[in-house]
């Protein structure tokens, strides 16, 4: 098999949480597999994220250039191409900006790809089985990809479990002077930062989140009792948000906020990939929703298959009884 690569997003000087989960992602898909991290951005940043990354990969390649301080995936694009032997398998997250990335990169590689893979399942010559979901999480599919001439493959946040305490010792290898011409027409121009509410949901311990399954907006108000007994904050899925029922900064999802709680209790809420890649860290997650089939269930630590709107008012009772 070729060389295993993985391509590292950071921000602010620290690796985004996925950069744990290469590895294992790494070793479903070949057990002798010894990833290379893949870095890009500038200056002191670049060094930082870079040397942080020897602690869980042998290797680290960093490629420096100013053009690649802020996220623009045609001129990563352009550098890794430069940068990557040409059978390469490389991983990414399949992130806003991991979409934007990978299938144009397969192209210039003309390497095969997969896009929000869950799961390897075992080799054959040169064919990889990859695990994604369809419709919403609610299907699996089993798809053989061909890697003999390389892959680029996009690993969804959260599939894998994270390693943190690897201990590799690893080395920074700089291969800025190898990235070429990296000039493209489409610049960066500013960062626009999210609103801030009345509430920040990105600080809270514990959160109380409501999907669909509350019906009505009304109902909000019960999730709020819940919430205020549990010494909680609520937020929500995106569904809510496009109603118009509670206020864009308290959406969890990879269009609405990161969060990192220690506990997560989702009411009536699917667990779509797009929410769920707005969870981070390893919270505690407790999943209420009468569909038994929802896909929350299997990320879920403990899942109810129960009405939220009577379980809710219930549960609310014994906590403040407790």
């Amino acid at each position: 098999m070729a060389q295993i690569f993985a391509y590292i997003s950071h921000q602010d000087g620290v690796a985004d949480d996925i950069a744990y989960e290469f590895n294992t992602a790494a070793q479903k898909l070949d057990s002798d597999a010894e990833v290379t991290a893949v870095v890009t951005g500038s200056g002191d940043t670049l060094d930082k994220v870079s040397q942080d990354l020897t602690a869980h990969f042998k290797e680290v390649i960093k490629v420096g250039h100013a053009d690649l301080a802020y996220p623009n995936a045609e001129v990563v694009r352009k550098a890794l191409c430069n940068v990557l032997p040409a059978d390469a398998i490389l991983l990414a997250a399949h992130s806003t900006f991991g979409m934007d990335l990978v299938p144009g990169l397969s192209i210039k590689l003309d390497s095969a790809c997969a896009s929000d893979v869950i799961g390897f399942e075992g080799k054959d010559g040169s064919e990889v089985k990859v695990i994604r979901q369809v419709l919403g999480g609610i299907v699996s599919t089993h798809n053989n990809l061909d890697i003999s001439n390389g892959a680029v493959i996009a690993i969804r946040p959260g599939a894998f479990a994270p390693v943190e305490d690897a201990a590799q010792g690893g080395v920074v290898v700089d291969k800025s002077g190898e990235a070429g011409d990296i000039s493209t027409k489409r610049r960066f121009l500013e960062v626009v930062e999210a609103e801030v509410g009345d509430v920040d949901i990105t600080k809270s311990d514990v959160l109380v989140s409501v999907g669909r399954g509350i019906e009505e907006e009304e109902n909000i108000e019960i999730a709020q009792e819940l919430a205020e007994a549990m010494g909680a904050v609520v937020s929500c899925s995106r569904p809510i948000v496009d109603a118009n029922w509670l206020e864009k900064s308290r959406q969890v999802g990879t269009s609405g906020q990161t969060v990192k709680p220690k506990v997560y209790l989702a009411l009536g809420i699917s667990g779509s990939f797009q929410h769920m890649g707005g969870l981070k860290g390893d919270p505690f997650v407790i999943a209420i929703n009468k569909n038994a089939s929802a896909p929350i269930f299997q990320v879920a630590d403990v899942g109810i298959v129960e009405d939220i709107l009577e379980f809710m008012p219930e549960l609310t009772e014994k906590i403040k009884e407790l």
